[in-house]
């Protein structure tokens, strides 16, 4: 075994370099023929000089036997050797004889012939795992919407479309920084033997180049996705959902002009935030995201979003309270969109007698009272809790109980020394503690008894005294506003219900694909950054919705850790004639991961069997 550097010519340019090739020498009848293992690639940076060093720790990899001379290397050429060795045992590649089979136990039909080898058990070792089965399922969603094909459409070459599937899948199963998934890909996943790809090799600047490459195509992207999984699912999209959200950067980011302070959905206002907007349809497949500043006001990002969007005429627009603002929904009228929205009106009302009852999916039973305005043109839907109101109820109990306390520490101080008395000092810190109060402060009568010459307090009283159509008058109470007049009460509580799944979508986002935080310091990287969580979460969609197809409905989370547990693992024997026989495979899918396995069609030992004997 040796390295040979050749000089080579790009045929499409003409262009003329040299490339490194692993090589053996094999007689084949009465003739040594020379028979190329490994391509090195053009950018193998092993000095020369330890070439044979770096042949004889292969060799020695490959036998798996404790040698009289263990060759001893650095830790450069050890890496290399260890990266080389376990791509030769996962392309069936050796000095001997190998062999290669994809044929899985998960149903072929195509016959297999038996393969039987004499080794000994007890000095079988099991070396290199690396993670196979997240990585199986996100390409099975990527082939149901041709995305690599998409990517060669879009002019992205062989490496880059490596790039942009590790990157994208390295989101889906080990969210993280672009630096944690580099490592991810060369150290713990098996990604690159599903797509013949060795990361090891690649750089790490790779994966931020790939970002900013499918920053420029998003637009494409992401109409071409939406037009797929549209098709691929029948996808009904005359409901529009709309809303934002906003992550934190990890430092100043003085460089980036989005990254300003702004109110953190996080309680990190501590941190420069940037805002995320997303246009989904009523299935909760994305058709459109937009980054802005971190300060961004939320009602003045709706016009722009939907008319870049194009979005069908007469769709119903459902959003929450943070963007139904008047001059919106008089913008949507005048577009002729329909619009379903969380009410901005503070007064709270709620006629039990004029309610009618339903069920949600958990069983709880939800009030509905439907009321019309006095022009006909739009309803009111008032939703009445009982689960809600008890959660309401406790945290107003809880407030209230927080500002009583401490309007009893005023009181008691008035009969001690050396505490303030005045009426007026008295008043502000009464006022102080209103402003903290969480609103409480309003269902408060507070009286200070002044002394005979009107300047100090001697008394403090106070009384509960709940603020008509408030929060704690009617507590587990929401008000929904929307232009179908038409719709019976539970037909409009059921829409709105696909703007909650929207808030799960952006907890997917933040907790389960990597959204938060963001440590890119430039602003076309901190987009690009969110971007890829927005590709990742679209293939989780479509494994999620396949599987709800099937029955089978979870949290990303929960089918992820059911994934995971999948590995290919290199299994190495001694043979009886001193060689060595290694046999990479999958382990056996069992449980849940099965059944998810059955349900999508996915391939149950991902990369089939490959075995080398040297």
């Amino acid at each position: 075994m040796f390295i040979r550097r050749t000089q080579t010519r790009n045929t499409s340019s003409g262009e003329r370099y040299y490339t490194h090739r692993l090589v053996q020498s094999k007689r084949v009848e009465n003739k040594v023929r020379q028979i190329t293992l490994l391509n090195l690639g053009r950018h193998f940076d092993v000095d020369q000089a330890h070439w044979p060093l770096l042949c004889a720790r292969i060799e020695e990899l490959l036998s798996d036997q404790s040698p009289l001379m263990p060759v001893e290397c650095s830790a450069t050429v050890e890496r290399h050797a260890q990266r080389i060795a376990a791509q030769l045992v996962a392309r069936g590649q050796g000095q001997a004889s190998a062999r290669t089979s994809s044929a899985s136990s998960s149903g072929s039909d195509t016959p297999r012939e038996p393969e039987y080898h004499s080794v000994d058990v007890d000095s079988m070792a099991l070396v290199r795992p690396r993670t196979v089965g997240v990585e199986a399922a996100a390409l099975w969603a990527m082939r149901q919407v041709d995305f690599v094909g998409l990517l060669q459409s879009l002019g992205l070459t062989g490496p880059q479309r490596a790039a942009a599937l590790g990157s994208i899948i390295g989101r889906m199963a080990a969210p993280a920084s672009e630096l944690a998934t580099h490592a991810w890909l060369g150290e713990r996943s098996a990604l690159g033997e599903l797509l013949d790809v060795d990361y090891e090799a690649m750089s790490l600047s790779s994966l931020y180049r790939i970002s900013d490459r499918l920053l420029r195509h998003k637009s494409a992207l992401e109409t071409a996705l939406f037009e797929r999984t549209k098709d691929l699912f029948g996808l009904d999209t005359t409901i529009t959902l709309y809303d934002l959200t906003n992550t934190y950067f990890e430092g100043k980011m003085a460089s980036n002009p989005k990254a300003q302070r702004g109110h953190s959905k996080e309680k990190r206002s501590d941190c420069p935030l940037i805002t995320l907007g997303l246009v989904l349809d009523g299935s909760g497949f994305v058709r459109r995201s937009e980054v802005f500043a971190g300060n961004v006001q939320e009602a003045r990002t709706l016009e722009e979003m939907l008319e870049g969007l194009q979005a069908p005429d007469g769709a119903l627009v459902v959003m929450d309270r943070g963007i139904a603002t008047e001059a919106n929904l008089l913008w949507l009228r005048e577009r002729g969109y329909r619009y379903l929205v969380v009410s901005r009106e503070r007064q709270r009302r709620f006629d039990p007698e004029r309610a009618v009852s339903i069920h949600n999916a958990s069983g709880e039973i939800l009030q509905l009272e439907k009321v019309l305005s006095e022009d006909g043109k739009e309803v009111r839907l008032y939703c009445h809790s009982e689960r809600r109101a008890k959660k309401e109820e406790a945290i107003q109990e809880r407030f209230a109980q927080r500002f009583e306390a401490a309007l009893d520490k005023i009181a008691a101080g008035l009969s001690k020394p050396r505490t303030t008395k005045r009426i007026d000092k008295l008043w502000e810190r009464i006022g102080r503690l209103k402003e903290k109060s969480r609103g409480v402060g309003q269902h408060y009568d507070i009286e200070l008894i002044p002394d005979t010459q009107g300047e100090k307090a001697v008394e403090l009283r106070y009384r509960r005294k709940p603020a008509n159509g408030s929060l704690m008058t009617h507590p587990g109470v929401y008000c929904l506003r929307s232009s179908e007049t038409e719709w019976d009460e539970q037909s409009l509580w059921r829409s709105y219900i696909t703007l909650t799944d929207l808030e799960a979508v952006f907890r997917s986002l933040k907790s389960e694909l990597g959204l938060r935080p963001v440590f890119h310091h430039k602003e076309e990287r901190a987009d690009g950054h969110l971007f890829i969580t927005v590709l990742a979460y679209q293939f989780v969609q479509i494994l999620r919705r396949g599987l709800a197809d099937q029955g089978i409905h979870a949290s990303w989370h929960t089918l992820r850790q059911q994934l995971s547990g999948q590995v290919r693992v290199t299994a190495v024997f001694q043979q009886p004639d001193g060689r060595t026989l290694h046999v990479r495979k999958a382990t056996r899918p069992e449980g849940r991961h099965l059944e998810i396995c059955r349900a999508l069609g996915i391939e149950q030992h991902p990369g089939g069997v490959r075995k080398l004997i040297h």
